[in-house]
Parts: structure tokens; sequence; C-alpha cells
């Protein structure tokens, strides 16, 4: 037995399969079941057997947070402006994000500093920096945008945590506060033009563009 775990710890491991298997462990299980020990029962090897491709915990951390970003599509500034290149950069984020809602803390707590994510860093502020922001500005914008939808995500992650109180929408709750003692509210809520979270994401997101665009050169 001893020697087939042995044969079996390389054996089609590889560091992709390793973040692959923390990324999926995290999704059933939550960051805090994350462990040496459990990835490698997740995986069918002994812990130590990680090493020869992960050096250490925190490592596997940064992999994961690469990982998860790979599932969004990279900005594309060749065939569309700047902004459109980030807005749909924003919102494939966001979706690969809500995929692995459990990974939202480490994104938060640890900046993308593997070589893939770095080089995609590279490309944006390159992008933007041709379209006439200076490059601290671009950095600005990235870690903006960034930091945008990562709170969107989190938000919505506390509210669904909340139970079925807290995930109604904002607005529709407000819709039964009385008109004649908070009138702009009660008209708000009973505003017909779509609502909801994502109608919020794509108005925010809409403004944070124009106010990147403002800035250009500044």
């Amino acid at each position: 037995m001893a020697v087939s775990r042995a044969r079996g710890q390389h054996a089609g491991l590889s560091r992709d399969a390793i973040l692959e298997a923390a990324v999926r462990l995290v999704d059933r299980q939550g960051l805090a079941a994350l462990s040496m020990r459990q990835l490698g029962a997740e995986l069918g090897v002994e812990a130590m057997a990680l090493y020869h491709h992960i050096p250490n915990k925190s490592a596997l951390l940064d992999g994961m947070v690469e990982r998860v970003v790979a599932e969004a599509s990279p900005p594309d500034f060749d065939g569309s402006s700047w902004s459109e290149g980030l807005r749909d950069y924003a919102r494939s984020l966001l979706r690969a994000l809500e995929a692995h809602p459990d990974l939202v803390p480490l994104f938060m707590s640890r900046p993308a500093m593997t070589p893939r994510n770095l080089r995609v860093m590279e490309a944006m502020l390159g992008a933007l920096c041709a379209a006439g922001f200076e490059p601290r500005r671009a950095l600005d914008v990235v870690y903006s945008l960034t930091g945008f939808v990562l709170g969107h995500v989190a938000v919505q992650r506390q509210i669904e945590e909340a139970g079925p109180d807290g995930g109604a929408d904002s607005a529709a709750r407000l819709s039964g506060v009385p008109a004649d003692v908070h009138p702009l509210l009660s008209r708000a809520a009973r505003d017909d033009r779509p609502s909801g979270t994502a109608s919020r994401f794509d108005f925010a997101l809409d403004a944070l563009l124009a106010g990147f665009d403002a800035a250009r050169g500044v």
C-alpha cells in the first residue's frame, strides 16, 4: 500500500491539478476547510507530495487567485475601445467570482502577484496608457475596477447568507414605506425601470468608466 501511494504521489499530479482541486474543495466546504492535508486527501496523495509542485501554503493561495482570474476572459483591447474592454472584463470577472463566492475573501486579502496575473495587469496598463492614462493612474483604474467587482460580489454573498429576508431586493422591500412620510423613497421603489443587483452593477460600472474617462491625462 505504501509503495502504491509513493508511486501515485506524482502520477497525474501537477500544479494545475492541485489548484483545480483546491478551488473545488473550497467551493464545496469553504475556505476554512482548506489545508494541505485535506487537499492531499482530495487528490488521493500524501500532503508532502503537493510540495513538489506548490512550495508552501502561501503559493497555493496565490495560485488559487490566479486560477479563478483565469476563468475570466482576459481584457480584449484590440477590437474595442479601452472602456469596452474594461466593461467586458469586469462582467467576466464578476461571473468568475460568482461561481466561487467562498474565494472572495482570498481575493481581498492577497494581491495578484503570480506571473500570469502580472501579465494580465501589464496588458491592461499598456492599453490604458495608450488611451492617455499615466501609468500610475492606469494602475488606479485597474485596482478600482477590481475592487468594485469584488465589493459587489462580497455584498451579494452577505445578503445570500442572511437568508430569505436579507436576500430580498432592497427596492422591493422599500415599496411598502408610506408615501406621505417618505415620498421620494416610495416613488423610487415603485419605478418600473429594471432594478436588482444586475441592473445596479451595470449602472455603477457605467458611472465608474465615465469617471475614469474624465480622469484621463489628469
